[in-house]
């Protein structure tokens, strides 16, 4: 189906340069909607008016049938959905098929986090007599002390950074710009790390703007960051799978779980959401719940 295709590549750029979504999110609606697209031309239809809700259905009723999660099921579905009111929207489509369609209730899962003597053993192990380890210093404070995702910690330039007013410029989602405040710990040890390390790692014709770089001086990629994580778990013996994410998780459980507001913390996660926020608060209660069953006589 030639039409829903051409209509793909109108909608993609539509997220891209009208609602100025982040790149990741862009090419998972188009990926999900190359799937649905694929399965349109299976059928043989000829125009996007004859796509009905049975079709949606059948679709989802197939995904769900090859395994899929219902949370994967859930964003075919929103993906879906968005791609009908837009073809709507442009008049490529007279109906939209998707109106009432529901999506599948997601079990909550709750994030893993790491205990603060678990942190601060990740901190320990690090070897700050050299450059390198002076940079993966950082790196770890910076994002337990920010809760910031990788790709927007890869992405902070110096001019980012405001060590001596003590807060770091982030842009997350859809470039959205919010400023997160840094603690003692990670202001020292990116002062360290910009004083002692970096200029040995910057040379000509290198990166000049990045703040983390790699030893040849080029901006530190998604994989450098995974692996840098990956190294100080192991030299910490911490058994769980050390991730950005998970450091994102328990800097926002250890703040609310010392009583910062919810607010303040949606906040500095650059959540659109506060319900996304709210998770951490079931971390919290569940924590709460371990440790009473583990240490009360009569638990």
């Amino acid at each position: 189906m030639k039409e829903a295709r051409f209509a793909l590549e109108d909608y993609v750029h539509f997220l891209t340069v009208e609602r100025q979504l982040s790149q990741n999110t862009v090419k998972s609606y188009q990926r999900d909607l190359t799937s649905y697209i694929r399965y349109l031309e299976s059928l043989q239809l000829e125009t996007l008016n004859s796509i009905e809700r049975s079709t949606v259905l059948q679709h989802i009723k197939k995904l769900k049938e090859s395994g899929k999660s219902s949370r994967t099921l859930s964003r075919h579905i929103s993906s879906i959905r968005s791609f009908h009111q837009f073809l709507v929207r442009e008049q490529l489509t007279t109906h939209d098929c998707t109106i009432h369609l529901e999506l599948p209730k997601i079990e909550q899962k709750l994030p893993d986090v790491l205990s603060i003597p678990e942190i601060e053993q990740l901190m320990d192990v690090v070897d700050c007599t050299a450059p390198q380890g002076l940079r993966d210093l950082a790196l770890l404070e910076l994002l337990y002390g920010t809760g910031m995702r990788v790709s927007e910690l890869i992405a902070i330039d110096l001019a980012d950074l405001h060590l001596t007013m003590g807060f770091v410029r982030v842009f997350g989602k859809g470039s959205k710009e919010r400023i997160v405040p840094l603690g003692r710990s990670a202001i020292d040890a990116c002062g360290s790390y910009l004083n002692d390390a970096r200029p040995k790692f910057i040379g000509a014709g290198q990166d000049p703007d990045a703040l983390f770089v790699n030893m040849h001086g080029k901006r530190l990629t998604r994989q450098g960051c995974w692996k840098i994580l990956k190294d100080a778990g192991q030299k910490a013996n911490i058994q769980k799978v050390i991730s950005p994410h998970l450091l994102r998780h328990s800097f926002a459980t250890h703040l609310i779980e010392n009583g910062a507001d919810l607010r303040a913390v949606q906040e500095m996660l650059g959540h659109a959401d506060i319900s996304t926020t709210q998770l951490y608060t079931h971390v919290s209660k569940k924590r709460l719940k371990d440790v009473y069953s583990m240490y009360h006589p009569r638990a």
